[in-house]
C-alpha cells in the first residue's frame, strides 16, 4: 500500500515501516505507529515555537513523538526525530493530553503545541487530540516542516489555530540537500494560511541557502500568500552531521533587509 501523508509516497508491504519511522502498514492499512507516544514534553513560552504574533507572553504545553520525513544534516532534534523511540516513549491518550493541558491553564497555558519531531507523520493523534483541546476552549499549534500533503493537512486544519512552518530554503536543490520537497511545502503554507495563523522559519546555513537572490524570491512568494506572514530568520550553529561554521550575524541582517521589502515583519532568531 502507498502512504499518502508526505511527498515520499512510501509503498509499504504488510508490517513494513515507512521512511519517517512513524508510519506502518498494519492489517492492510497505513497507520501511525507513533500514535499517542510522547518522547518529550514541556511547558514552553509561545515565543519558543517560534510564534511572536500569536498570544504573545503566553505558555503552551509542547509535546513531541518520534519520526520525520526529512533528513536535515543540521537537525536540532535528531535524538527524537531521526531515531526509532517506539519502545522508549510514554503512552498517552488524546483525552489525557487534553486534560493535562487544561490542568496547566493556571500556569498560563493556552493549549497544546505538537512539535519537536515532525508531528505530521502522526497526524491522526493531532486530529483526535486537537478536537478535545478545542472543546475545552484551548488552542492548538503545529510546528512542522510542511512536507505533508494538502490532503493530510485538511485532516487537522479545522482544529489548528496556528502553524510555524520551516521553509528550509527556496530552491529544489536545497530541498534535495535536506531530503524534502519545496513544492509540497509551498502548497502546505498557502493552504494553511487561508484558515490559520501562519509564521515561517528559515534556518540560514552559510553557503547553502543564504544568497540574496534566494531570499528575494522567498520573501516575494510569501508576500504573495500574505504580507502579514511573520518570517523568522534563524541563525544556524554546527550540529548533527553539519559542521559549517555558524551563520554570521551580518548575513542575517542583510537578508532581513531584503525580506522586509516584501513582508511586514521579519525577525532574527538564535542571535
Amino acid at each position: 500500500m502507498k502512504c499518502e501523508v508526505c511527498f515520499r509516497q512510501c509503498d509499504l508491504n504488510e508490517g513494513q515501516i515507512g521512511f519517517c519511522k512513524g508510519r506502518i502498514n498494519k492489517d492492510g492499512k497505513i497507520v501511525a505507529r507513533n500514535y499517542g507516544k510522547i518522547s518529550s514534553a514541556a511547558l514552553d513560552p509561545i515565543e519558543k515555537k517560534p510564534l511572536i504574533d500569536f498570544y504573545p507572553g503566553s505558555m503552551i504545553l509542547s509535546v513531541g513523538s518520534y519520526g520525520c520525513s526529512l533528513r536535515c544534516p543540521f537537525c536540532q532534534n535528531h535524538e527524537i526525530s531521526q531515531v526509532d523511540l517506539d519502545a522508549r516513549c510514554e503512552d498517552i491518550t488524546p483525552q489525557q493530553l487534553a486534560d493535562r493541558a487544561e490542568e496547566l491553564v493556571p500556569y498560563g497555558n493556552i493549549g497544546v503545541a505538537y512539535t519537536y519531531n515532525e508531528p505530521m507523520v502522526g497526524y491522526e493523534f493531532i486530529r483526535d487530540t486537537a478536537k478535545l483541546v478545542h472543546e475545552k476552549g484551548l488552542k492548538n499549534v503545529v510546528v512542522t516542516s510542511g512536507n505533508a500533503s494538502v490532503k493530510t493537512l485538511e485532516e487537522i486544519l479545522p482544529y489548528i489555530d496556528a502553524f510555524n512552518v520551516d521553509l528550509k530554503g527556496f530552491t529544489p536543490e536545497y530541498y534535495k540537500y535536506v531530503g524534502g520537497d519545496l513544492e509540497t511545502t509551498k502548497a502546505f503554507i498557502a493552504r494553511a494560511a487561508k484558515d490559520a495563523h501562519v509564521e515561517v522559519t528559515t534556518l540560514i546555513v552559510p553557503g547553502k541557502n543564504d544568497s540574496p537572490e534566494e531570499m528575494e524570491a522567498m520573501a516575494s512568494w510569501l508576500a504573495s500568500v500574505s504580507p502579514d506572514i511573520v518570517l523568522h530568520l534563524s541563525r544556524y550553529f554546527p550540529r548533527y552531521h553539519e559542521f559549517t561554521p555558524a551563520t554570521p550575524i551580518e548575513t542575517l541582517e542583510n537578508l532581513q533587509k531584503i525580506a522586509q521589502k516584501h513582508l511586514k515583519k521579519v525577525v532574527l532568531g538564535n542571535v
